[in-house]
C-alpha cells in the first residue's frame, strides 16, 4: 500500500488517488470480515466440541440415551432456535467429539476452522488422521465449496495424489529455496471437476471452460496465483507465438506458462514449453522477476519418461496430470454407495423419531 498524499482540498484529490484509497479500504475491510468470520466459525465448532463432550461424558448414546436427547434438542431448540440444535446434530457433535478427542493439537485445529456441514461430510468417511488433516487444508486454502469436497472424497483425490510421482526439473534448474517451495505448491494431479464436463473436451473446449471459470481453477492451483490471460500471444521474428494459460505467482515472482494436452504426455511438448519461457524471459520479465516457469497439464504421465525429457533442459519445468471426468465404472459404484448410504441414513433418523 503506498502512503496517502496529504491533500487539503478535495478538489486536489484526483481520480487516481481516490480509487486507490476506495481499494485500499476494501481490502481492510474484507480482511476483517474474513477475520471475523473466522473467529465466529471457530465459536460455533468449539460450542459443537463441548456439547458433543457432554454427551459422552454423560455415556448417552442411541440405544440408551435417545429420549434425553429428544427433550434436550426441545429445550435448547426454544431458547437457541438458530442454533441447529436437532437431536441428529447433536448426535453429530458427539460423533464429532470423538472423531478427534484422541488426535493431535494440529488436528483439531485444522478441523475447528472448518465449517459444520464440511466437517459432517469428513466425518461420512473412514478417513486417516493424514486425509483429514489434507482435506482441511485442501478447504481453508482454496475455499472449497461443499459440492467440490463431495466430488474429491468419492473419487478417493487423496489417493490419486499419492499415487502419482512429481515430475519436474525444479531442484537443479531453480534456486534453493525457490525450488523447494515450487515443488510444494505445484502438485502431480489437478482434479477439474469444477468445469462440469460430462464428455471428453478438446484441447481449446478445456481452455474455455478453465478460463470461464477462473477464479475455481485459481483455487485448484493453490495461493499466490494471478491470472494474465488465456491464448497470450509471445511475438518474436514476425512470428506469434501463443502460450494458452498465463499466470503470475507472488511469492515465486515469476510467470506460469501452462500448456494443457488432453492426451499422453510426448516428449516434444518439452521442448515447445522451454521455447515459450525463453521467450517470455526474453521479451516479458522484468528485471526483478525470476525466471518463468512452464507446466505442462496432460491426461497422463510416465514419470521416468518426464524424467528423461527434461534431463537437459535448463528452464523449469514441470509436468502434472488433470482429471475431470469420472469413469464411468467408478460413476456407477459412486452412486450405488451414495443410495446405499442414504437409505441407511434415513433409517436411522426414522429410529431416532
Amino acid at each position: 500500500m503506498k502512503p496517502i498524499k496529504n491533500v487539503n482540498a478535495s478538489d486536489n484529490y484526483v481520480e487516481e488517488d481516490y480509487q486507490e484509497l476506495l481499494h485500499d479500504t476494501i481490502a481492510v475491510i474484507e480482511s476483517s470480515r474474513v477475520q471475523i468470520a473466522k473467529q465466529i466459525n471457530t465459536t460455533i465448532m468449539s460450542s459443537h466440541w463441548e456439547i458433543g463432550k457432554l454427551l459422552e461424558e454423560r455415556k448417552l448414546d442411541s440405544k440408551h440415551g435417545d429420549q434425553i436427547v429428544k427433550r434436550l434438542s426441545v429445550d435448547l431448540k426454544a431458547k437457541y432456535p438458530n442454533m441447529g440444535l436437532s437431536p441428529r446434530n447433536l448426535w453429530d457433535m458427539k460423533r464429532f467429539y470423538l472423531r478427534y478427542y484422541q488426535e493431535d493439537e494440529k488436528l483439531r485445529r485444522s478441523v475447528a476452522l472448518l465449517p459444520w456441514r464440511h466437517n459432517l461430510v469428513l466425518l461420512r468417511y473412514d478417513l486417516s488422521a493424514e486425509h483429514v488433516f489434507f482435506y482441511a487444508n485442501e478447504i481453508l486454502n482454496k475455499g472449497w465449496s461443499l459440492d467440490m469436497l463431495n466430488l474429491a472424497l468419492k473419487s478417493e483425490y487423496h489417493l490419486s495424489l499419492q499415487a502419482s510421482e512429481k515430475s519436474n526439473n525444479f531442484a537443479v534448474t531453480m534456486s534453493g529455496e525457490n525450488a523447494e517451495y515450487a515443488n510444494e505448491i505445484f502438485r502431480s494431479r489437478y482434479h477439474l471437476g469444477f468445469i462440469d464436463a460430462v464428455e471428453p473436451l478438446k484441447e481449446l473446449d478445456l481452455e474455455r471452460h478453465l478460463v470461464n471459470k477462473i477464479s475455481s481453477f485459481i483455487m485448484e492451483l493453490g495461493n499466490g496465483f494471478s491470472f494474465i490471460g488465456n491464448q497470450h500471444t509471445l511475438s518474436f521474428n514476425n512470428k506469434d507465438y501463443h502460450v494458452d494459460l498465463l499466470f503470475f505467482h507472488r511469492r515465486l515472482r515469476s510467470m506460469i506458462a501452462i500448456e494443457l494436452k488432453i492426451g499422453e504426455f510426448k516428449p516434444e511438448y518439452v521442448g515447445k514449453m522451454n521455447f515459450y519461457l525463453s521467450l517470455l524471459d526474453k521479451l516479458e520479465k522484468a528485471p526483478e522477476e525470476n525466471p518463468s516457469i512452464g507446466i505442462i497439464l496432460c491426461a497422463g504421465k510416465d514419470h521416468l519418461e518426464v524424467e528423461l525429457a527434461l534431463q537437459d533442459i535448463n528452464k523449469p519445468i514441470g509436468v502434472a496430470e488433470f482429471q475431470y471426468l469420472i469413469p464411468k465404472n467408478k460413476l456407477e459404484e459412486m452412486i450405488k454407495n451414495e443410495i446405499n448410504k442414504r437409505n441407511k441414513d434415513l433409517g436411522d433418523e426414522e429410529l431416532r423419531n
